[in-house]
Parts: C-alpha cells; structure tokens; sequence
C-alpha cells in the first residue's frame, strides 16, 4: 500500500536524521577494526574462522521432498514490519538476518549476511561487514544501505523504541559496511534483540510501508520463497536452487526441504487426528494425557509413527504458573500470597491430570546453572546483603522450596498455616466466608484465554474454599477482550506460561522491574514493584562474566520467589514430538538451539515404506 506524502517524508527525514554523514574516506574509517567471523559472551568461539559446518546439522543431507507442518496462525498479512495483523508462519525460512545463534554454545552469534562483526575496544560500536554474495531474490546486492533502512523502519515503531532503546545512531560508512553506535557498551542482550531483525529491501520499499497489512508476497533473500497461500487455510513455500547463502558454514545442513507447506489447525484435537490420518507430517504435543494416549495406534505398533523426546532449547523457566496481579490490594501482603501457594496440592494434580509425568518448578529458571539452590552464596550475598532489611529473614537462612504434599497431614498442616497467615494479614472466615474488617469478601477471579484451563484451575478452587475463599473463572469472549482487560490490568489472576530464554537476560526487564509494571504491553503482568528486584535485574543484564551473571540471576530467583509474587506450577521439560517416521535427522540435537525441523530431511525409502505398509 502506498505510503501518503506526508508519512513517506517522515520516515525519510527520520532515516538522514539517525544517518550520520559518510567520512570522506572509508578505508579510514575500517582502520584498526579486526573482523571477526563471529561474536561470543563468557566464553570463546567454539568454531573457528575456517569452520565449515555446525557439528550438529549433517553438511551432506540430501535435498528433496515435502514437510507438512500445522500452524495454528491464521494470518493476514506478508507485511516483514507488520505492527498489527498476524504474521504467516515461515517467516524465518524467507528472510535473512545480519547473524544468527550457534545452537550448542550459550552465548555465541555467528556472521549470515555479516560475514565479518568488529566491536570497536570501547564498545560502544558494532561494525558488520556484508558478505559479497549476499543477494535479493531478484539479484540486486544487499548492502548496508538495506540493513540501514531495516533497522531505521524499526526503530520508529513502538516495540523498536522499546527495545532498542540503547541504539545511538546508525552510521553508513560504505556499500558493505555499517556501524551502530551504541548509549552503553555491548551487552549479550543487545546482540539476542538484534538477531531477531529481518532485513528487508530498501529499493523494493522505496515509496511503500513496510508495517501495513499485505498479503502480496513481499521480496526477500532467504532460503524460501511463497508459491502458494490461502489465506486461513495454508500457505506452502519452495527451497530456491539459487539461494546466495546455501553454502555458507552456518547454513550448510539447513533447509533440506524442497517444500515446506504449513496448514492451518486452530483446535488442537482436530490437529492430532490430523495427523492420525497422515495429512500433517510433525506435531508437537504439550498435552501430557494426549501423549500417553492420543497416538498409541497401529502405525505406531509398525514403526510408521515415532514419538521422541527433544532437547528444549533456548526456552527455559515455568510452563504453567499462576500470575497474581500484586496491584490489587488484596495482593499486597506477602503473608496472602504464601497462603495462596500452600493452598495448591501440585503433587495430587500433577498424578491425577499429568500422569505423574511433570516436575514442580521451584524456581524461575528450574534445571538450569541459574536455579537458586541451597543456601546463598558468598557472590549472591554480597548482592542481597545491603538490602537484608528489605527482604525476608528465610532467605538467607533456609533453601526455598514450595510446600509439597506428600500425605493428608502435610496438606493438612499447609491449610492450617494458610489460615494462620490470613489471620495475620487480617482476613477472617465468617459463616464459611473469607471477608476482613472492611467487610470484602475474598474472591480470586481467573481471566482465562482458553477453556482448558479449567482443569487445572477447579482442582485448586476446591482448596481455596476451605480457606474461605471462591475461586472464579472468566473465559473472554475472543483475543480482543483478552487483551483489552490486560491492557487494563483488569484480572485477579492468570494461569499463564512463565517462559523465558536462555539465558534470561533478554528478558528481564519487561518481565520483573517496576517501570515495566506501569507498561499495559509488558510481560510484568504481576505488577511487581520492587526495589531490590530492579537492581538485580539491571545488574544482570550488565553482567561481563558468565559468574557474574550466574550469581545475580541465583540472587534474583531467590527475592522473587521468597516474595510470592507468582506461584510457578510446572517446570519446562523436554519436548514431545511425535512425527511421521519418513525422515532423516542428525546424530545430535544440540542443547541451546535445536535444528528442528529445518536441520532434517526428506527419505523417500521411508516414505514408500509407509505407503505400501511395509513396517519399519
């Protein structure tokens, strides 16, 4: 859609406002940089500079066939910088990015369209060099006058503002070469943001937006390119032969897949019978009961069907937890909180609804080297000591845990000690109900997106009314009325996932600092408001050392969950993948970002196997 003058020359005198003025020589300006094939926090570069694959993707894995996957995205728009709308499923397989995540190291970046990144010594400046080859789809080069124009677009939207924030200005030095300058010195957060950005480009959006809704497929550079959509129903794209970056190291092994064709299943039951009926190639299954059950059929028995276990990525922290929002005054009091979490009996619903099969996560990055565990440590004491008197005597005393249930005196006892803290914080029951002195009555209204939750919900319901209090649930009325009552900060609770990536820094601040609490859009949906949180949080995220960083997140697990701002319920675990058995994979998945499905590829053997019912 064309952009109206007035708008085109906004952004255009915005884009020679961040663009510095070129140096009259360019060469003088490179002088001194050392370019380097990749960029790693706390610990070296595990490949060097003349690797020439990622050991976990097979650099010889044949091309071919078709991968049906579902998609539960029923999008609208093409736009590469949509601001509203919902965005087709793929986007990751048409557009290219400056650099990408090497899968089995924690905090490691390696050039795609860069092909050489030099951090000047100060910090304050991210030099990359494009690749020669790198190409648009329709063989014009890309250049740093594209990354320029990307990241500029970008930054005049609300989530750029947000979360670019640290951005100075962005300098053009040549035809190859950009640099951003930087407010503070580089951290890993800012390098995790800036893998994200799908470069777009300049020439084809010259006059146009490149944020409003669109459903002509848009030019791009990647691996993959639309062929076929129906807007709601599918929408199918094809490997291109020509792609400039099939051959470099960090994509060798990749996108093996002549076809990769994404259907659209909103319900998830009507998704596993289609795969029962083969129409679907790969699901992953977060339903526990569905898994033990929903695929025990004969092409299982024939070894057509396969069910594994993956490695959980980058994603860490609490599948399932309940979000109290601590702007209510009935929130306020720790001593409320803590009743509200001895009320839960995980270990009766994790046998009774979950097989047995889930782990309680007794903190927010559970099975992780940022876990608090036992008591603090010298380097998390020296964080937490200056502020002891703002922060609970347990802490520092005795390793946290959630109260479990292991017999009906221990459930017992935690009731008992859950009226007791009421009590405390001045909420008595009054002819069976909870009510204080002011005579409010204490009920818990859950705003919910999705039906399902009230298997989980009423289960804990049940508990609360010994304490006197009612438990309700509030299922919106569609994803606009979702929305618009967070927007407003007008719930009691969620049931919500409290995931996070690894490791957590990215994140931080949306998630636990007082400013984001004041944000309707952030993930502070708790509205925690806490001095001794805020520093951590910002202490971490400057963290220069992998102890540094372990030992502030260790501290910031701790205050958070000693505060009982959040009750986590169910730890992240390893993925449920059940997936028709007509494909190949490579010998190892690594542990931080797993090749899934574009590191595999297509056996026609198999595949003519299942068709004429030969068992596996």
């Amino acid at each position: 859609m064309d952009l109206t003058p007035f708008l085109f020359v906004r952004i255009l005198t915005a884009c020679l406002a961040v663009l510095q003025p070129l140096p009259a020589c360019a060469s003088d300006r490179l002088e001194g940089l050392e370019f380097k094939h990749g960029i790693a926090f706390f610990h070296e570069l595990k490949y060097p500079p003349d690797y020439t694959h990622m050991e976990y993707l097979n650099p010889d894995a044949p091309k071919g066939g078709e991968l049906v996957l579902p998609t539960q995205s029923n999008f609208d728009t093409f736009a590469p910088m949509a601001e509203r709308g919902t965005g087709a499923p793929g986007s990751w397989l048409r557009n290219d990015r400056l650099i990408r995540r090497g899968g089995d190291e924690l905090s490691a970046f390696y050039g795609s369209l860069a092909d050489g990144i030099a951090i000047t010594d100060d910090r304050l400046t991210m030099v990359f060099r494009m690749h020669p080859m790198a190409r648009w789809r329709d063989g014009v080069p890309i250049t740093s006058n594209d990354v320029a124009y990307t990241l500029q677009v970008y930054l005049n939207q609300v989530s750029g503002r947000l979360y670019f924030n640290f951005f100075d200005s962005i300098e053009k030095i040549d035809d190859r070469h950009l640099a951003i300058h930087l407010k503070v010195p580089l951290k890993l957060h800012h390098v995790m943001l800036l893998q994200y950005i799908p470069i777009i480009p300049a020439h084809s959006w010259h006059g146009k937006d490149p944020s409003a809704p669109t459903l002509d497929p848009p030019l791009t550079s990647g691996p993959y390119e639309i062929v076929d959509f129906n807007q709601g129903r599918f929408i199918e794209y094809r490997r291109d032969p020509d792609y400039w970056g099939k051959d470099i190291p960090i994509n060798r092994g990749r996108y093996n897949f002549d076809t990769i064709r994404f259907e659209v299943y909103r319900d998830a039951t009507v998704t596993r019978e289609a795969f029962r009926k083969g129409l679907i190639d790969i699901w992953n299954e977060t339903d526990v009961n569905s898994w033990h059950s929903a695929f025990d059929t004969p092409a299982l028995d024939k070894g057509w069907v396969k069910k594994i276990r993956r490695n959980q990525g980058l994603e860490v922290g609490v599948r399932q937890g309940i979000v109290l929002n601590n702007r209510r005054e009935k929130f306020k009091d720790r001593r409320v909180r803590l009743a509200l979490a001895l009320a839960i009996d995980f270990e009766w619903q994790n046998k009774t609804l979950h097989y047995g099969d889930l782990q309680r996560a007794h903190s927010y990055w559970p099975n992780t080297v940022l876990a608090a565990t036992g008591l603090p440590s010298d380097e998390e004491l020296a964080l937490l000591t200056p502020y002891r008197d703002q922060l609970p005597p347990e802490l520092f005393l005795r390793p946290f845990r959630f109260p479990e249930v292991i017999s009906k005196e221990t459930y017992r006892s935690n009731i008992l000690r859950a009226r007791e803290l009421l009590s405390q914080a001045g909420w008595h029951v009054v002819d069976g109900v909870l009510s204080n002195s002011a005579g409010d009555i204490f009920e818990i209204e859950f705003l919910s997106s999705r039906a399902d939750d009230a298997r989980v919900l009423l289960p804990y319901f049940q508990r609360l009314e010994q304490l006197g209090i009612r438990g309700i649930i509030n299922v919106a009325q569609g994803s606009s009325q979702w929305m618009h009552r967070l927007r407003k900060f007008d719930f009691d609770a969620l049931l919500v996932s409290m995931t996070i990536q690894m490791p957590p820094l990215i994140g931080l601040r949306d998630r636990f600092h007082s400013e984001a609490a004041l944000v309707p859009t952030s993930a502070n949906m708790s509205g925690i408001s806490n001095q001794v949180v805020d520093f951590l949080v910002d202490k971490a995220r400057l963290s220069t050392s992998m102890e540094e960083m372990i030992a502030t997140c260790r501290a910031l697990d701790r205050v958070l969950l000693w505060q009982y701002y959040q009750i986590p319920l169910y730890a992240i675990d390893r993925p449920r993948t059940v997936h028709w058995n007509k494909f190949g994979s490579p010998d190892y998945e690594p542990v931080y970002q797993p090749a899934f499905p574009e590191g595999w590829w297509y056996e026609p053997e198999k595949a003519a196997r299942i068709l004429t019912g030969s068992p596996l």
